[in-house]
């Protein structure tokens, strides 16, 4: 099953103030601030939701297709990305712009001041995905998650016309979307997925009920934090998953994006969508046990003991042989 992924390509870069930005402000005189924080650390994270998507979907073995745009200086993270089992080879290089940046100082009191560099990002409005899919032989599914709306606009409308199966995934973008753009981006979807809390806001600004939208996607799967997930289609029991034990819980950046690659995983081995998210639930519990989005490592072994013990022997067997 091959299965492209487009969405946002970037770095973060992250840095520690270790006083308080509220000692530095003067209140009459918020017109003209001009401030410089020395910093103690900086943390620079690969990131975006396609990359974190694919290198999930490269641990548990798939070859997974990035699409998107970055820029020159994006040589480093393709080498990571290719030796994690990701196809780099439709990410379109900016010959004038950098890779989209994230870049973020947070204060002792964990106040935060960021700024995002959407770079070449900008460009993903320019790929086709026939020649995405004329190069790798076809494309069964298209997961559009967030990036550049134009970008993911044109992915949808592509999909519905050459008939190419795609998920609906805008997560950080609908907060800047309307009504009419997000009723484009999931009618005829064939997954539709957000948290709870996107989920109420697609329903506010599409104006359709749930019912509605359930039946212009045929399956809407909606994360719900340490509570699993659902998976709802028209006429069916929902499908619910609980989440894994965790070990701890360090970090909570791209446990979506970790859930996400786990679930396509799951549907491109044939194991169903029970299975699939039972998977996608594994992988997520690994990320907020680790720093960073894409810093954790796929032990088989361990991967199939927690496994198992979350969700049982018959489960385990009809996974494992796909771990392999």
């Amino acid at each position: 099953m091959r299965i492209a992924v487009t969405g946002s390509i970037a770095t973060d870069h992250l840095m520690t103030f270790p006083g308080r930005f509220a000692d530095q402000l003067v209140a009459d005189q918020l017109h003209t601030v001009s401030l410089s924080f020395l910093v103690d650390n900086l943390d620079v994270r690969r990131g975006g939701v396609g990359p974190n998507i694919c290198f999930g979907m490269g641990q548990l073995g798939g070859n997974p297709i990035l699409v998107g745009a970055a820029g020159y200086d994006f040589d480093e993270y393709r080498a990571w990305l290719d030796r994690h089992g990701v196809d780099t080879g439709s990410v379109r290089i900016s010959e004038v712009l950098h890779t989209a940046r994230f870049v973020c100082t947070t204060d002792k009191d964990h106040n935060q001041i960021g700024s995002f560099y959407t770079g070449a990002m900008s460009e993903a409005r320019l790929i086709e995905l026939k020649a995405v899919a004329d190069r790798v032989g076809g494309l069964d599914l298209v997961l559009i998650g967030a990036d550049d709306p134009e970008a993911m606009l044109r992915h949808t409308e592509e999909c519905k016309t050459r008939q190419i199966p795609f998920a609906a995934d805008f997560s950080q973008q609908i907060a800047r979307m309307d009504g009419e753009e997000i009723r484009t981006l999931l009618d005829g979807a064939t997954y539709l997925f957000s948290n709870e809390y996107e989920k109420g806001l697609i329903e506010s600004k599409t104006g359709w009920t749930e019912a509605e939208i359930l039946s212009r996607v045929g399956h809407r799967v909606t994360t719900l934090g340490s509570r699993g997930v659902r998976i709802e289609r028209v006429g069916e029991t929902p499908i619910e998953v609980g989440c894994p034990e965790e070990t701890a819980k360090v970090d909570p950046t791209g446990v979506g994006d970790a859930f996400r690659a786990g679930f396509l995983t799951g549907l491109s081995w044939g194991v169903g969508l029970e299975r699939a998210a039972q998977v996608g639930c594994m992988l997520a519990t690994l990320v907020i046990e680790t720093l960073g989005t894409q810093e954790y490592t796929l032990r088989r072994a361990n991967f199939m003991e927690r496994f198992t013990k979350a969700y049982g022997e018959e489960a385990a067997t009809e996974v494992q042989s796909h771990l392999l």
